[in-house]
C-alpha cells in the first residue's frame, strides 16, 4: 500500500477509535481527537523517541497531553503502536475499573506520563520537565558520552492558552530559553461554549513569539509529512522552546458536526458516527475496527523502540565504564535514593539557643541536605530571602547555565507549583517551591495534582499566621491550614522549632508523595529534648511537656507557633496547681497514621483538651472531642505589630490561662 494510503488508513483508524469508544461511554470528546488525529499519528509513529514495551525507559522523550479531555486519542495512540492497553480496555473508556479513565492518570495507564484534565496544567508540568532533563544533562553528561538528551513533546488546546498557569509558564520557558519544549497548538478555535471569536481572539503566535518562543505554523492539518517536518524543526531549535499551530477542525470528517461545539463534549450519536464513517470510506461496523494493515505500520514503533533504548544502553554501558561514579550517582538519582549520610550535616538546635523562626531553620537544614544530595533542586517565587530557600553557593538555572540549582520562578505561582511537579515526575531531581501561605490560593491546583498523582513535590510556605505582622489582613492566612489539610494525599508539617522543623525535612525526603512546610515569620524558642522531638515528629503528635506529678487533668494541644505559648501557659497553669500536659501536633496526617493505642496514650480518654492554633477553628474538633474548647481564628487577621495582633486576637499567655481555667471548671460541675 502506498504511503499516503496507509497514512491515511492510520489515520481515520484514529478517529474511528475516537468515535466508537466515546460513543460506547455515553461521554468523552471525540471531536479533538477525530481533528488531531493527523498531527498525534505524526508525533508518535515518525518523531517520537519511545519504546512501548519500556514505557519508563530513561532517556525516552516524554508525551503531554495537555489537553486532556482528548484522552481517547492517547488511548489510541498508545493501543496501535503496541503498548500494553489491549482493545478491551478502549471498549471500556471511562468505565470503572479501566485503564482509560476519562483524563489520563499516572500511573494508571501504560505510557501515560503525568495526570492532566485541568486546563494548562499539562503545559506547566511539561516545561517543569525540561528544566529536569536540562539540569540532568548539564549535571551528568560529558563530553562524547551523552546519557540524557530527550524532548517534551505535546499537545496543547485553546483552552489550555487561555488559563493563566500556562502563560505563566510559557512566559518562564521563554525567559529560561528551554529547547526541548516542542508543543503542537490544537487551534481549532472551539470551545463547550462556542467558537473562540466570543472570548480568545489574540494572536496566539506573536504572543509566543514575544514570550521568546520560536513559532510555526501548519496550515493543512492533514498534512502528515509537513506536520513532521515542523516537529523535527522544533527539535533542532535548542534555543528556544518551540509551538507548532496547527489549525485542526474540530469532528473533522462528520457531515453535520465538523467544526461545531457540539462534538466538543459529548458523543456524535449514533446516526452521525454512521454518517461520518461513510465520509471517511469507513465500516460501519464492526465498532473498533482496526485493519490489518494499520496493525502492522503502527506496531513498527515497537522495534523502533526497542532499537533507540538499545542504543542508548550501549552508550550507558561505554558512560558507566569511562564515568562509574557519575554512572552510579546517576542510578542513584532516577531511583530518588539517597546517598550515605545525606543527613549527617543537619543542624541541631540546642535547648536554650536562642531563638529562631522555622522558615529560617528551615533554611539551615535546606541547605544542609543540599550539599550532602545534589538531586535538590528548586526555588521561590519572588520571595528566596523571606522563604529561607536560598542555596548558599549555587547559580541560578538558564538556559545557559542549566547546572545551576536556585530556580527563579519570578512571581509566578501557580506556573511554579506544577512546573515543580513537572521536575518530580520526570525524575532524577529532588524539587521544592517556596512562598508565603497566604498565596498558597495560587497553588491550589499544583498541590492537588501532585496528591492525585503521588509525586514527591516539596512545597514551602512561610509567613504562617497572623504573627507575620504589620502587612495586614491580605497577607495573613486564616483558612489555609484547615483548607490544605481537607486535601487527600499530602503530608503537612508545621513545626514549633528547629527540631521539629529538621526532622521534617528529614521525613519529606524519604517520602513519594508530596509534602508542605508550613513555617513562622517569628522566632521560637527550642522545645527540648532532641531525640523525643525527633521520634515525636515521626509520629505526627507527641508530648513536649507532660504533668509533674501524677495523670494530667487537662491536655493543650498545639502547633507551630503556638507550642510555645501552650508551655507559657502550662507553667502558670502548674503554679496553680494544675496537672497540665502540652501535646505539639507538627502533622495531622501522620498523627492519623498512628494505631489506637499511641492515640489513647498521648491524649487520654476524659482528661479535658484545649487546642491553640492561630489559624480556622475547622478540624480541630475531632481532636478536642466534645467536651473540649478550641482557641482559633475564624475571622480574618487586621495590621498591627505581631506582639499586638496576637494579644488581642487572645494568642497570649493570660488569654489561654482563662480559657483553660474554664474548661476544667466546667469539667468539674458536669462530672458532679
Amino acid at each position: 500500500m502506498a504511503t499516503r494510503q496507509i497514512d491515511d488508513l492510520c489515520v481515520n483508524t484514529i478517529r474511528a477509535l475516537a468515535m466508537d469508544a466515546v460513543q460506547q461511554a455515553g461521554s468523552g470528546h471525540p471531536g479533538t481527537a477525530m481533528g488531531l488525529a493527523p498531527a498525534g499519528y505524526a508525533l508518535w509513529t515518525r518523531v517520537l523517541r519511545h519504546n512501548p514495551r519500556n514505557p519508563a525507559w530513561p532517556d525516552r522523550d516524554r508525551f503531554v497531553l495537555s489537553a486532556g479531555h482528548a484522552s481517547i486519542l492517547q488511548y489510541s495512540l498508545l493501543h496501535l503502536t503496541g503498548y500494553d492497553l489491549p482493545m478491551s480496555e478502549l471498549e471500556q473508556f471511562r468505565m470503572w475499573g479501566s485503564r482509560t479513565p476519562g483524563h489520563p492518570e499516572r500511573g494508571h495507564t501504560p505510557g501515560v506520563e503525568l495526570t492532566t484534565g485541568p486546563l494548562g496544567a499539562g503545559f506547566a508540568m511539561g516545561i517543569g520537565m525540561a528544566v529536569a532533563e536540562r539540569h540532568l544533562a548539564a549535571r551528568f553528561n560529558r563530553p562524547g558520552h551523552e546519557i540524557v538528551d530527550h524532548g517534551v513533546y505535546g499537545i496543547v488546546s485553546d483552552g489550555d492558552l487561555m488559563e493563566g498557569v500556562a502563560s505563566e509558564a510559557a512566559s518562564l520557558a521563554g525567559t529560561l530559553g528551554l529547547g526541548r519544549v516542542n508543543y503542537i497548538y490544537d487551534a481549532n478555535s472551539i470551545t463547550i461554549d462556542g467558537g473562540t471569536d466570543q472570548a480568545f481572539t489574540e494572536d496566539v503566535g506573536r504572543r509566543f513569539e514575544a514570550y521568546g518562543w520560536h513559532v510555526q505554523q501548519v496550515a493543512d492539518q492533514t498534512d502528515i509529512d509537513e506536520i513532521a517536518s515542523a516537529l523535527e524543526r522544533a527539535r533542532e531549535e535548542t534555543a528556544r522552546p518551540s509551538l507548532i499551530i496547527v489549525r485542526t477542525t474540530i469532528a473533522y470528517g462528520s457531515p453535520h458536526k465538523a467544526g461545531d461545539a457540539s462534538a466538543h463534549g459529548a458523543p456524535l450519536g449514533a446516526e452521525e458516527v454512521a454518517l461520518t464513517k461513510q465520509a471517511l470510506g469507513w465500516p460501519l461496523e464492526p465498532a473498533f475496527h482496526v485493519p490489518g494493515e494499520v496493525r502492522e505500520e503502527m506496531s513498527g514503533a515497537v522495534a523502533r523502540g526497542a532499537a533507540l533504548e538499545e542504543d542508548w544502553r550501549a552508550r550507558f554501558e561505554a558512560y558507566e565504564q569511562a564515568h562509574p561514579a557519575l554512572a552510579a550517582s546517576w542510578r542513584r538519582a532516577l531511583a530518588r535514593q539517597l546517598p550515605e549520610g545525606w543527613d549527617a550535616d543537619v543542624p541541631v538546635f540546642e535547648e536554650g539557643a536562642p531563638a529562631v523562626a522555622t522558615r529560617v531553620a528551615s533554611g539551615r537544614v535546606l541547605n544542609a541536605l543540599a550539599k550532602r544530595i545534589p538531586s535538590i533542586i528548586g526555588g521561590s517565587a519572588d520571595l528566596t530571602e523571606s522563604n529561607g530557600v536560598q542555596l548558599t553557593g549555587e547559580t541560578n538555572f538558564s538556559g545557559a547555565n542549566p547546572g545551576g540549582r536556585q530556580v527563579r520562578f519570578g512571581v509566578r505561582e501557580h506556573a511554579m507549583g506544577q512546573v515543580t511537579n513537572g521536575m518530580a515526575l520526570h525524575g532524577g531531581v529532588r524539587p521544592f517551591a517556596a512562598t508565603f501561605l497566604i498565596f498558597s490560593d495560587y497553588m491550589r491546583p499544583s498541590i492537588r495534582l501532585a496528591a492525585l498523582q503521588q509525586v514527591p513535590s516539596i512545597f514551602v510556605y512561610t509567613h504562617d499566621s497572623i504573627g507575620l505582622g504589620g502587612d495586614g489582613p491580605t497577607h495573613q492566612p486564616i483558612e489555609h491550614l484547615a483548607s490544605l489539610r481537607a486535601m487527600p494525599g499530602i503530608v503537612i508539617f508545621r513545626p514549633a522549632d528547629g527540631n521539629e522543623t529538621a526532622e521534617a525535612w528529614r521525613i519529606a525526603l524519604q517520602r513519594e508523595g508530596p509534602t508542605l512546610f508550613v513555617l513562622s515569620r517569628q522566632a521560637l524558642p527550642v522545645l527540648g529534648d532532641v531525640e523525643r522531638v525527633r521520634a515525636g515528629v515521626r509520629r505526627g503528635g507527641y508530648v513536649v511537656a507532660d504533668a509533674e506529678s501524677g495523670a494530667p487533668e487537662l491536655v493543650l494541644l498545639a502547633t507551630g507557633s503556638e507550642v510555645s505559648l501552650a508551655l507559657d501557659a502550662r507553667a502558670r497553669l502548674q503554679e496553680r496547681g494544675c496537672r497540665v500536659r502540652v501535646v505539639s501536633m507538627p502533622s495531622w496526617e501522620l498523627l492519623d497514621e498512628q494505631p489506637a493505642e499511641y492515640l489513647a496514650e498521648l491524649l487520654p480518654i476524659g482528661v479535658p483538651r484545649l487546642s491553640i492554633e492561630a489559624a480556622a477553628s475547622l478540624g480541630w474538633h475531632r481532636w478536642v472531642g466534645d467536651g473540649g474548647d478550641i482557641i482559633a481564628l475564624d475571622r480574618f487577621g487586621a495590621s498591627a505589630s505581631e506582639k499586638d495582633i496576637m494579644a488581642r486576637f487572645g494568642f497570649d499567655t493570660e488569654h489561654v490561662v482563662a480559657r483553660a481555667e474554664a474548661l476544667l471548671q466546667r469539667t468539674r460541675a458536669n462530672a458532679q
